[in-house]
């Protein structure tokens, strides 16, 4: 009676592992990459996710593309003299060793312009991201509904 326990134990865990929505390029952790559904028409759609350097020297996300859009952007929204401003960070961002960084909606996120087709929530939009050191790793942006977060992300501050 205890195998068949153990065995679906052991499929349940595959299963969840198989599901999950993290990847890893050298010492960098890239946790549930996620997008918001846009609206038919827009040339716009925005990128987030959690990167966690593990290294004991910084790294820096320095582009990537994805066949969803014609430009992939790394940016930067901050309020300057009480205005909210975004600007495309040119020499990409650093994660330094140890950190974490978050990139979330009204913060740093990846903006893909340019977009060739509406992102549907519940699918997924396949991409890739080029750190300096540690190179590319494909990823898969989950698409949440719109003005909305993935549900595996509900609490987590979105």
């Amino acid at each position: 009676m205890k195998f068949p326990v153990l065995v679906s134990a052991l499929l349940l865990a595959a299963m969840a592992s198989a599901s999950a929505h993290d990847y890893k390029v050298g010492p960098l952790a890239i946790d549930h990459p996620w997008s918001r559904a846009t609206p038919k028409g827009a040339s716009v759609a925005g990128g987030y996710m959690k990167i966690t350097n593990t290294g004991s020297t910084p790294d820096r996300l320095i582009g990537g593309a994805t066949e969803a859009a014609r430009k992939f952007e790394i940016h930067e929204m901050k309020v300057d003299g009480g205005v909210m401003k975004m600007r495309e960070l040119t020499n990409g961002l650093e994660i330094p060793p140890g950190g974490t960084i978050e990139l979330k909606p009204g913060s740093l996120h990846v903006m893909m312009t340019g977009v060739t087709r509406p992102f549907v929530k519940g699918e997924r939009v396949k991409a890739s991201l080029t750190f300096e050191k540690a190179g590319k790793v494909d990823i898969e942006y989950q698409v949440a509904p719109i003005g909305g977060a993935p549900e595996s992300h509900s609490g987590h501050g979105r």
